[in-house]
């Protein structure tokens, strides 16, 4: 996890949903930032009350009514962004605006805005709710590198945030966004396996998951190339090797690599 470091900035966090909790609980369970310094819009009633009865957060129903504040993160559809940013325009002052809506670009969100109005393109990931996070940052045209540099360390607090030119943007989309599905897909893969041999449920799930938070420890403290580590546990005629040699057969990378493509090409489709 990124070094805590207190913010004093004031948030809004335009859309409740999935990954606008994920941001809130994030900045909170990191000290980052207060409740105080909070504002949630959400125009679902029941998921305001939600959210404050779990977080303490001010909710409000419009992101007109979360203002001002210093930085504004639009956690909302693609689909619906543009109606949104539209409506906060004028509202908006001199905030940041941080976007995470996959494929949107910040060139398209300044069409929108005001010239002088500093956009910031961001794609986290839910994992930012327990402190392990991975975010990718790229900054628009009127965008400092002071300010590009804020909302890195500021999404670097829930796990970690590097800065990448916006166009690789759509890719990382495709790996770190998208990827805890993926990974959860592996798991309950894993596990149902693992059933189908007589292990219950349970303990199936506790061994897939710790042994993939135990191999991503390994790979990165390890400085390790992911191929040496299967190398590294593929025994000369023994089961990992006999399990790799299944896999391949049903061409287990190629899905994954066409399962990236196909989220980098929706991800052009949304921002189009």
């Amino acid at each position: 996890m990124g070094d805590v470091t207190r913010h004093q900035e004031t948030l809004a966090v335009v859309g409740g949903g999935r990954m606008g909790e994920a941001i809130v609980r994030g900045l909170l369970e990191s000290g980052t930032l207060t409740v105080g310094q909070i504002t949630v819009a959400e125009p679902s009633e029941v998921r305001r009350a939600d959210l404050t009865a779990e977080y303490g957060v001010r909710c409000v129903a419009s992101g007109v009514e979360a203002l001002p504040a210093e930085i504004v993160i639009l956690a909302v559809k693609p689909q619906v962004i543009d109606a949104v940013v539209t409506d906060l325009a004028k509202s908006l002052g001199e905030s940041l605006v941080v976007s995470i809506a996959v494929g949107v670009s910040c060139l398209r969100l300044e069409s929108l805005l005001t010239e002088t109005t500093p956009v910031v393109r961001v794609m986290p990931n839910t994992p930012a709710m327990v402190g392990e996070g991975m975010a990718v940052v790229s900054g628009g045209t009127a965008a400092t590198a002071e300010q590009i540099e804020l909302v890195r360390a500021l999404f670097a607090t829930m796990g970690k945030a590097l800065v990448l030119d916006e166009r690789y943007q759509d890719a990382a989309a495709a790996i770190s966004g998208s990827g805890p599905a993926y990974f959860a897909l592996v798991v309950d893969a894993l596990a149902r396996a693992g059933v189908r041999h007589g292990l219950s449920r349970g303990v199936a799930q506790t061994l897939a998951v710790q042994t993939m938070l135990g191999t991503a420890r390994l790979i990165e403290e390890g400085d390790l190339h992911p191929e040496a580590l299967v190398d590294g546990v593929s025994s000369p005629g023994g089961t990992t090797i006999a399990a790799i040699e299944a896999l391949e057969s049903h061409a287990v990378r190629s899905a994954f690599a066409e399962a990236v493509a196909a989220a980098v090409r929706r991800a052009k489709e949304l921002g189009s």
